[in-house]
């Protein structure tokens, strides 16, 4: 039986063969990888004083913020925040007035 180059169901014949594509330069599995970037991400975060926050909206509204997001360049993040933060500056200054 004759090899070819493309025949890869016979796993055995191409076993020793070097496959291109990017080098694994990390030891740790993909999942174990994931973890620990996010525990990396999450001290980032803290040190730069941000808190997670879950939030849960209806489809329109969502599709409402990524839609004003984009049109303002901004992250979805960031736009809740900004949201958030002209909301907290109303109120203040309605309650000072009261």
């Amino acid at each position: 039986m004759a090899k070819h180059q493309e025949d890869r169901t016979t796993l055995d014949l191409f076993a020793e063969e070097k496959r291109p594509g990017r080098p694994k330069t990390n030891p740790l599995p993909r999942a174990l990888q994931l973890k620990v970037n996010k525990r990396n991400q999450l001290k980032r975060d803290k040190a730069n004083g941000l808190r997670r926050v879950e939030l849960k909206v209806e489809a329109e509204l969502l599709e409402q913020l990524n839609e004003l997001a984009r049109r303002q360049n901004l992250s979805r993040a960031d736009l809740i925040q900004l949201v958030l933060k002209q909301h907290i500056e109303t109120e203040t200054v309605h309650q000072s007035l009261a």
